[in-house]
């Protein structure tokens, strides 16, 4: 029987009720689908930095390279800088590791969760895939006469022909994979690149990687758009999507669009993947302080988080019964929304859940 050492992070806010929620899926699924699993559990979030001042140390981070997975529930406390405990713990598993692609699915489950006029199910089915460890998010700059009148703030950049080459083929990857999973006769796969080459002209390393990547999938049709006018046809016509590749900084902005057009932040999940290596799962929707030790957060994001992680390694059965109990509970509408407004509690979601799993069989 197969075991899986899982890292679990409950972080800050509600990241440990949503992560209780998505364990407790995941401890049903591993007994129906034959399969064990170890859980660490590691303190870093926010509260933690208060009370320790403690950061994660590179031991932690080598110990990460370990695990098969990681659950993230949300990072992110008030009473914390800004950024500094999220770069520590979630900078630190994509860089540290080199998860170098950010997949978010972007999937409407039920029409009446789509804020968009007239859009069904078959409209809004595309995944974006993001480049995680290069752009803006380098780090790279700082600060000339901080604080003064003539202050200067600088930050590069980074985008390398590998990152730029990697990110294509996974995309290109997945066209291919969702394209094979489709029914005979579905649309053609196809992948956009997202960029903005036009203004900010090193942007065209994108499209020379891009295009070098496409040749060894001659069956997948491309297509371009500058980042403004992606987030436009987003809102006009998703359906145009398939797979979207994307920068850094772009994918980051337009994944918050595509969650509240598949339903709000409530329902989106996000995977931090190397192939092949440790990888980290998330809830996209932030630690939602305000939200915090009251029972209302909603758990799908993690939920379908935990499914993510599960396809990835390997247990699709066991990712295809979470999201078909998800894809069931809200189009009966027996989950009215992905948000506070539900009426349902964080943890009588996750039973309801629970529930569906043991009704499919």
């Amino acid at each position: 029987m197969k075991t899986y050492l899982i890292g679990s992070i409950p972080g800050d806010g509600i990241g440990p009720e949503v992560g209780r929620e998505g364990l407790k899926i995941l401890s049903a699924v591993a007994e129906l689908e034959g399969f064990e699993y170890e859980l660490v559990e590691y303190p870093y979030s926010g509260e933690y930095y208060l009370q320790t001042k403690e950061l994660v140390p590179d031991s932690v981070i080598d110990e990460w390279r370990t695990l098969d997975a990681v659950l993230l529930g949300a990072i992110g406390h008030p009473d914390v800088e800004p950024g500094l405990v999220e770069r520590s713990v979630i900078l630190g598993l994509r860089f540290g590791l080199d998860m170098y692609i950010n997949l978010r699915p972007i999937k409407l489950y039920s029409e009446h969760l789509c804020p968009l006029k007239d859009k069904r199910p078959e409209d809004v089915d595309f995944v974006v895939v993001r480049e995680n460890t290069e752009g803006l998010y380098c780090q790279i700059g700082g600060h000339l006469k901080k604080g003064t009148p003539d202050e200067v703030a600088l930050i590069n950049g980074v985008y390398t022909w590998k990152g730029c080459e990697r990110a294509a083929r996974y995309a290109f990857e997945q066209a291919r994979k969702r394209a094979a999973a489709r029914d005979e006769g579905g649309r053609a796969p196809q992948v956009t690149l997202v960029d903005k080459d036009n203004a900010i002209r090193p942007h065209d390393i994108w499209d020379r990687a891009f295009a070098q990547v496409a040749v060894d999938f001659p069956e997948v049709q491309t297509d371009h758009a500058y980042v403004d006018a992606c987030c436009m046809w987003m809102v006009k016509n998703p359906e145009w999507f398939d797979v979207i590749v994307t920068t850094n900084m772009f994918g980051d902005i337009i994944t918050d669009l595509g969650a509240m057009i598949q339903g709000g932040m409530g329902i989106a999940a996000s995977g931090n993947i190397h192939p092949g290596k440790t990888s980290m799962f998330e809830p996209i929707h932030g630690s939602a302080p305000k939200h915090a030790g009251k029972n209302v957060a909603c758990p799908l994001g993690m939920i379908s988080a935990v499914a993510m992680m599960l396809d990835f390694l390997g247990e699709g059965k066991a990712a295809a019964r979470i999201e078909g109990a998800v894809a069931d509970l809200l189009t009966t509408r027996a989950i009215p929304s992905a948000d506070t407004r539900s009426g349902i509690s964080t943890s009588d979601m996750g039973d309801m859940v629970l529930r569906q799993i043991g009704a499919q069989g």
